[in-house]
């Protein structure tokens, strides 16, 4: 018996060696990782100090994908199929429109029913049959429809309005309030115009990207952007979708914090400082405060202009980001640190805390066989 109870403690052993809890790696392991002067590494460590947080502040934005190539000069007061228009004939003679009467003085004036633009693009006309009115505007129409009246109607004077707006209309979907078709109209064609006839975004603009997709293309920009920039409040134009797609801005963390959470970023810049208050701090008890990391992939100009030489990846430049917060200066420089999108904070354990976690689990291990051997010692005897 007791040599069985040796051997549940070795196969225990071997097996609490393989499975033993782990919140991530060691700090000693992030920095066997890094890369250094004699190895290239997966990543490049960093050691943060006040003057590196204030040059990362300083670096420029990031470069967006633009809107502005999508701006159309197209008109937006054309008539096409759909359309409901009205349609006001005037007769100085009245010989048509005025009930027959013979007198010079008297005059014609009629409003017809709304008339809708057929498939082949034309509205039906007294006298006149059907008008093409397909493309034009409503001024053009006017001419076409008293073009088509001379001849059967002395000195016609027309004048043709939009009542019903379908043709010229721009899909508005995704994270708006109310989505569906927006009418165009000559001071109602910029994309803002149409997202707030739409109700306005449904998310926090920090969070949006604003898509156009035409002819087969797709342009896109920030929502923060759109607002801001003139450039990117472009002219639409009839058959655009617009699309409001919502990608959430978040950082995660992990490791020795009192609380592990996937955190969103707020409409302005948070601090690593506001960032780890935000998930309840470092565990005093298990966390190795000496090296609290953030990992990033940093943008490839920013990673220059830093003098780091780690070759860039297709999502940037792979950097862990180490702070000391056992030094008072630390926490100066945690309050100066902007966290990005997609930033991973990560507390190793403290060798200490991975030392009393390693005797607490043999000290399990060693309870068992003792159990283990009391009792065979009892069913001895």
């Amino acid at each position: 018996m007791t040599r069985t109870a040796a051997s549940l403690l070795i196969v225990a052993l071997l097996a609490g060696c393989s499975t033993l809890p782990r919140d991530g790696p060691s700090g000693r392991n992030v920095v066997q990782g890094a890369s250094s002067p004699e190895r290239a590494g997966d990543y490049a460590l960093i050691d943060l100090d006040f003057a590196l947080s204030e040059r990362l502040k300083a670096a420029p934005p990031p470069s967006f994908s633009t809107l502005a190539l999508a701006s159309s000069d197209a008109p937006t007061d054309v008539i096409g199929v759909g359309d409901t228009l009205a349609v006001s004939i005037f007769e100085p003679g009245g010989a048509l429109f005025g009930g027959g009467s013979n007198n010079a003085g008297s005059s014609g004036n009629q409003t017809l029913p709304p008339l809708v633009v057929n498939r082949n693009g034309a509205v039906p006309i007294p006298f006149a049959g059907e008008v093409n009115v397909q493309g034009l505007t409503p001024t053009q129409a006017s001419a076409a429809v008293r073009r088509a009246l001379i001849g059967k109607v002395a000195n016609p004077q027309v004048i043709v309005t939009v009542a019903g707006n379908t043709s010229n209309a721009v899909t508005v979907l995704g994270e708006v309030r109310n989505p569906g078709r927006q009418p165009l109209t000559s001071n109602h064609n910029r994309i803002l115009d149409v997202i707030a006839a739409a109700g306005g975004p449904s998310r926090s603009l920090y969070d949006i990207d604003v898509r156009i997709q035409r002819d087969g293309k797709t342009y896109a920009a920030p929502m923060s952007v759109v607002t801001t920039e003139f450039n990117e409040n472009v002219r639409l134009q009839r058959g655009d979708q617009v699309n409001l797609v919502y990608k959430p801005r978040r950082f995660s963390s992990f490791g020795a914090f009192n609380a592990v959470a996937r955190s969103e970023l707020p409409s302005g810049p948070l601090t690593l400082a506001e960032a780890l208050s935000g998930v309840g701090g470092l565990d005093s008890n298990l966390a190795n405060a000496r090296s609290v990391l953030v990992f990033r992939f940093e943008r490839p100009e920013v990673a220059q202009a830093l003098g780091i030489q780690q070759a860039p990846t297709s999502r940037g430049v792979p950097v862990v980001y180490r702070l000391n917060l056992n030094e008072g200066e630390g926490f100066f420089i945690a309050s100066n640190f902007q966290m990005q999108p997609d930033d991973v904070i990560y507390a190793p354990r403290a060798g200490a805390a991975e030392m009393r976690k390693f005797f607490e689990f043999v000290q399990s291990i060693t309870r068992v066989v003792y159990d283990v051997s009391v009792t065979s010692t009892l069913n001895l005897d």
